[in-house]
């Protein structure tokens, strides 16, 4: 049963009760659903911005640097990391907390870190949810960074209002990777410790690569900005560039087509999941177990299978 009083402490953000509350919508049961539903009325207003590259690209790094930045100009700022899910507990590795430290006991930013939980992109579909906890308690801009793991990683896509995919010069398996995937969703790119050789190709063979996407005087052609978060060179480059992208997207009425879009397909995957929950929850998972020695023997194809247990499943709620 929700707390009512958790939801006015999430609006207020009162700090252990937003990380109480995230940590409700992580474990996922009836509570969590009852708390996103009370808080969505203030959930919209935070502008949401994806930050994903290979592994060692520095993105904690620049998120860092960029959050400080926000905070020079009054903006509360939450963080969403994405780990990798630890093998042993499941749980988040605290790597990025640990480097993003300087930042960390700032009263206007606030920092989780989230393991996947086996999502097949990098960015957990926890992390949405967590994302909507922080826009109701008020944070100006939540950044939402997450492992690069080439094609899966798309998923961020349905997170953030600008993506910006992060390289280094060594990242020549990471550009071809583009071609297939990152390449698609990136609003721009960063190339950091771009002071190292390399840098100069790593740059022409993205623009190559951009070159030959289809664009026209409506479109918005993604830019490259090359940066060294380490010494805080092109950062504030990479806040003109959220900015002029945000501009853009609203003086071409492409935000809310976006925002929509995400929403639509946000739905879906809540039915998917919650049809998903309720079937194996109530007869499924014992129907298939009963089943399955018919399926090895070859009496049954798995689709005969399937198909009787979503029978099974629909009768059963029509009756």
């Amino acid at each position: 049963m929700l707390n009512k009083d958790l939801v006015q402490k999430v609006f207020k953000n009162e700090r252990r009760q937003v990380a109480r509350a995230i940590s409700i919508v992580e474990d996922y049961n009836s509570e969590a659903s009852e708390l996103l539903k009370h808080i969505y009325s203030r959930v919209g207003n935070a502008y949401r911005i994806g930050i994903t590259g290979p592994p060692g690209a520095g993105k904690s790094t620049l998120t860092n640097q960029l959050t400080k930045l926000y905070r020079r100009e009054g903006k509360k700022v939450g963080i969403i990391a994405v780990d990798p899910t630890s093998p042993f507990t499941g749980g988040a590795l605290l790597g990025d907390r640990i480097r993003m430290n300087e930042i960390g006991n700032d009263e206007g930013v606030f920092i989780r870190s989230m393991a996947t939980r086996g999502s097949l992109g990098g960015l957990s579909k926890k992390a949405t949810d967590a994302a909507d906890v922080l826009d109701a308690a008020g944070y100006d801009f939540l950044i939402l960074e997450t492992v690069g793991v080439g094609q899966s990683e798309l998923d961020i896509v349905q997170a953030a209002d600008t993506t910006i995919v992060v390289l280094v010069p060594e990242s020549g398996d990471s550009v071809q990777a583009m071609k297939a995937g990152l390449m698609e969703i990136a609003d721009f790119f960063l190339l950091n410790k771009s002071d190292r050789p390399g840098a100069d190709q790593a740059i022409a063979s993205l623009q190559t690569i951009l070159m030959m996407k289809d664009h026209d005087e409506k479109s918005w052609m993604p830019g490259i900005i090359k940066t060294v978060a380490s010494e805080n060179k092109g950062t504030n480059e990479i806040l003109q560039e959220i900015e002029r992208h945000k501009v853009f997207m609203k003086e071409q009425n492409l935000f809310l087509a976006k925002r929509e879009k995400q929403t639509k397909n946000r739905i879906k995957e809540i039915v998917e999941y919650k049809i998903k929950e309720k079937l194996w929850s109530e007869s499924g998972e014992k129907s298939l177990n009963s089943t399955l020695e018919k399926v090895i023997l070859g009496d049954l194809s798995p689709y005969h299978i399937a198909e009787e247990i979503i029978n099974n499943f629909i009768n059963k709620k029509n009756t």
